[in-house]
């Protein structure tokens, strides 16, 4: 098998020959840029240059040596831009490592820290001296009255690019979704690979409402004026209709998974209860995973959400969801051979691989790759089981954790 059979066959809960392995396929399963060099070194590579292509997160991207090196199994649309030097620009991460970061971003100091300006001059997000992430700043949607918020549905769009997670996208943005360079891209990526690809589309739903009001107000907007939210949910989803329907015009006949997301867990469990999900957002997401599929039947449905999901995990089925990621394992009710008994016909685990919040940083080589292997005998029997660790590898992960974790998987 290739590595794009093997993805497939995977999906298709058939096992393939080993085990399909995503490293930096999307934006949940990639490594900080901070300690990316380190990691080159401990697989026997040579120093690169550089490139931060998630700039909120700073998550460098994966190169195709690397790729090589660990088994990776999966590629995302724009990866191919690496080689495109008027994409990008000169940064210097927080500890003082020169870097590439998209051009588009207009990132300026502000003293000590370094901030982005939306279109009326505010500052929309900040990362402070000696953070390592942007945090948002800007939710263009607290403190409206109706009458207000009346008229800002009306120009939600331009509301919505206010907020950082909006409005600084990756690679090939800022280019439109139906941009000739974009299709151009996406296709030029099909012809030189046989990975998989990965197209991140978004389509949050909860996550954009906790973005435009704040995570408080939204989450008690919810439960105190149903009426004011589902008539900015249904304004939101005809906008991620509008852009689906783009998107996959332009690069539909090119990937083999898309990408939407929605992190609606914490680490005790979702963070609305199942009814409000079934109220809310099982219906939206039903519409936008289904519209998906009818656009290209070839493409299967991932879904990124963090944290404890066991309470939301058949009604996520349920809308249309094939693949869940990172399948965060060490929150409640999430064990992996429950997940696998009650949902492994249904679903691929896309993740679930190895903990980063514990094992991967503060564990041996030795601990990590007995880990792994645990994890893998759970997950991989039968197939519908990508590995990829939980989440991004952050600063303080040893790199040699990191190429254990990877051993463990291949053999």
């Amino acid at each position: 098998m290739n590595s794009r059979e093997r993805i497939l066959a995977t999906l298709e809960h058939r096992e393939p020959d080993r085990v399909a392995i995503d490293f930096a396929g999307h934006r949940s399963s990639g490594i900080m840029a901070q300690v990316y060099p380190a990691l080159r070194a401990a697989l026997g590579l040579p120093p690169s240059m550089l490139y931060v292509y998630d700039f909120i997160q700073q998550l460098a991207v994966v190169e195709d040596d690397v790729l090589d090196a660990v088994g990776a199994d999966v590629v995302e649309i724009g990866h191919d831009l690496i080689h495109s030097p008027e994409y990008w620009q000169d940064w210097t991460l927080a500890d003082g490592t020169p870097c590439k970061i998209p051009a588009f971003i207009p990132v300026e100091r502000r003293g000590n820290d370094w901030v982005v300006r939306g279109d009326e001059g505010q500052v929309i997000c900040i990362q402070k001296e000696g953070t390592l992430f942007f945090e948002q700043t800007c939710f263009p949607l607290l403190g409206m009255d109706d009458d207000q918020e009346a008229e800002a549905l009306e120009r939600l769009e331009y509301h919505l690019d206010q907020i950082m997670w909006w409005r600084l996208g990756i690679p090939p943005a800022p280019a439109p979704l139906d941009a000739p360079e974009r299709v151009a891209s996406a296709r030029a990526l099909r012809a030189s690979t046989d990975r998989a690809i990965y197209g991140t589309f978004g389509g949050n739903l909860l996550e954009v409402g906790e973005f435009a009001y704040r995570i408080d107000n939204f989450l008690m907007l919810l439960a105190a004026e149903p009426r004011r939210m589902h008539a900015f949910l249904d304004r939101l989803v005809e906008i991620h209709l509008r852009n689906l329907e783009r998107y996959l015009g332009a690069v539909g006949e090119f990937i083999d998974v898309i990408g939407f997301g929605d992190d609606l867990g914490m680490q005790t469990g979702p963070q609305i209860s199942p009814r409000m999900y079934r109220e809310f957002f099982q219906p939206r997401h039903k519409i936008l995973w289904h519209r998906a599929k009818e656009l290209c039947p070839h493409l299967k449905v991932g879904v990124h959400s963090c944290g404890a999901l066991y309470p939301l995990l058949w009604d996520m089925i349920d809308a249309g969801m094939d693949a869940v990621n990172p399948v965060q394992f060490t929150t409640r009710d999430m064990e992996l051979p429950r997940l696998k008994r009650e949902f492994g016909r249904d679903l691929t685990f896309w993740g679930g691989g190895a903990d980063t919040q514990g094992i991967l940083i503060q564990g041996t080589p030795a601990e990590v790759r007995d880990h792994v292997r645990a994890n893998v005998d759970i997950l991989a029997p039968g197939g519908g089981f990508v590995f990829q660790q939980v989440h991004n590898i952050l600063l303080g992960v040893p790199p040699e954790n990191i190429v254990a974790m990877f051993e463990a998987v291949r053999r």
